[in-house]
């Protein structure tokens, strides 16, 4: 009789395809990102990310505790501030939005979360780049790196239990975890943006935080063609001290996702970026794809090549999805 060799008989019922999963998707692998806005009474919404908003104070702190309530693993938080200058001295500032915005949350939350902030200048300048310029416009490293260690102790002492340095500035881990030291903070863990692509995907991103880039980032961040580039980031931010790792975009990257976990000694996360959530929106929206089905096969795609942690906008959702089923 053939085949006698039958893989169909674990599939037939929903409960042998959960008990051989190979790959798990659960809430606490999910960090929600958020936005809040300087000034805003309500939130406003996001037109390019349906469903995403820039928050309120008032706001932010709701949906913060409704995403603990649903499981979610952290929340990693950028501000939009009013203005904005050459240094981006916003993000440094005690009293600027996204400071203030992690005490609120540190106070509301304490332990119950991982508290991340995202550590790069590009909010607060208004040049839109993720450093400070040289004369010759060109983005100055080890400038920036002074911000940088300025930045993270502000946001540590802030209430952030990790920074995200995501500027992809040469030496950047390696410079905050020395100030973060200095500082008495040597509790404040890193995660390192450490494989980050100069992605086309970025654009929704960039009317959240309304940007006011003016160029690209090519000269900083990673060239889309390269793999062998991002394993030797790697191996330069475990050096420098990264407590954790991430690759970012993550569905166009998954190749390198699986590279960079299999040679890390530390947990990696990846982001699945505003780009990515804006075409699963647009096609389910339009009727093509079923939303549901298609965040989640996303999501386990995503676990599947490698990431012990997902950053997504569907972080609260798919936690409420996944422990209704």
């Amino acid at each position: 009789m053939f085949p006698s060799h039958r893989p169909r008989r674990l599939r037939t019922t929903p409960a042998l395809r959960r008990l051989v999963a190979e790959t798990t998707v659960r809430p606490q692998h999910l960090v929600l990102p958020m936005f809040v806005k300087e000034g805003a009474a309500e939130p406003i919404a996001i037109r390019s990310m349906p469903g995403v908003v820039q928050h309120s104070m008032d706001s932010l702190r709701k949906a913060a505790v409704a995403a603990v309530q649903a499981g979610v693993g952290g929340i990693m938080l950028f501000g939009v501030p009013e203005t904005r200058d050459a240094t981006g001295s916003g993000g440094i500032d005690p009293d600027g939005i996204l400071n203030v915005a992690l005490r609120e949350l540190r106070s509301e939350l304490g332990d119950s979360t991982v508290l991340m902030s995202d550590c790069c200048l590009d909010e607060f300048t208004d040049h839109g780049h993720c450093g400070v310029l040289a004369a010759d416009g060109s983005v100055d490293n080890d400038a920036t790196l002074t911000l940088y260690g300025e930045m993270a102790v502000a946001q540590a002492e802030a209430g952030a239990h990790l920074v995200g340095p995501s500027g992809m500035m040469d030496g950047q881990v390696g410079f905050i975890r020395e100030a973060l030291d200095a500082a008495g903070l040597t509790d404040t863990g890193i995660l390192a943006y450490t494989v980050k692509y100069a992605s086309a995907l970025y654009g929704p991103f960039r009317e959240a935080v309304d940007s006011q880039l003016r160029g690209d980032r090519k000269t900083y961040q990673q060239d889309p063609p390269n793999v062998r580039e991002s394993l030797r980031e790697l191996a330069l931010d475990l050096a420098e001290g990264a407590d954790l790792v991430m690759v970012k975009p993550a569905l166009p990257y998954l190749d390198v996702l699986s590279e960079v976990a299999k040679a890390s000694d530390v947990p990696v996360a990846a982001y699945q970026i505003s780009g990515e959530y804006a075409m699963v929106e647009a096609a389910s929206a339009n009727g093509w794809i079923d939303r549901e089905r298609t965040v989640l096969e996303t999501l386990t795609s995503i676990r599947r090549a490698g990431a012990d942690i997902v950053l997504t906008y569907w972080a609260t959702e798919a936690a409420q999805w996944l422990d209704r089923g």
